[in-house]
């Protein structure tokens, strides 16, 4: 298969969201740090405020991981000539629908279970 729609646009595209998932990662590795357990520090409620932090920091985190594993797989199917095509069914990924998202891997009749 050859790329699809614009493959040099997508990995441009794909690359600079891939830095700033990569700097936002960076900007927050402190709030994901565990939180000090000592009462003197911190009080009882600011420490839960601190732990619930942590928590939705240390979530954000995950789903920047998934959002940059899907980039790699994106830019692997743009290195191997397969972007732009659904990974299920093996049709072209309509232009717009890569325009949204260019990590997108399949089409929207396979993301519906249409297919």
């Amino acid at each position: 298969m050859t790329s699809g729609p614009d493959a040099d646009a997508a990995r441009a595209k794909l690359l600079a969201r891939q830095g700033e998932l990569n700097a936002l990662s960076a900007g927050s590795a402190g709030d994901r740090e565990a939180v000090a357990l000592d009462q003197q520090s911190v009080g009882r409620l600011s420490r839960m405020d601190a732990m619930q932090q942590q928590a939705m920091a240390q979530a954000q985190e995950r789903a920047r991981a998934a959002e940059l594993a899907r980039i790699e797989q994106a830019l692997r199917r743009i290195d191997e000539g397969d972007y732009g095509w659904c990974v299920t069914c093996g049709e072209l990924i309509a232009p717009k629908r890569l325009e949204v998202d260019a990590s997108v891997a399949v089409c929207i009749a396979c993301a519906d279970g249409r297919q």
